[in-house]
């Protein structure tokens, strides 16, 4: 039978060991926090697209 030592005075190997199996795994789930894109925020990149559509346009019907 297994001698029942606390966990204080555990050396720092068995220490990893422990807390290793104690570790769970999030089975391919990411933590991270996840929200959408707020839909009222400007979006320079989305505007600079949209002005040069505006000039290739007005190039065309020239």
């Amino acid at each position: 039978m297994k001698k029942f030592v606390p966990y204080e005075k555990l050396s720092p190997s068995k220490k990893r060991e422990l807390d290793a199996l104690r570790r769970g795994s999030w089975h391919g789930l990411n933590p991270v926090t996840r929200r959408p894109e707020n839909s009222k925020a400007y979006r320079r990149c989305k505007a600079r697209n949209w002005r040069k559509e505006l000039q290739d346009r007005a190039f065309c019907a020239a």
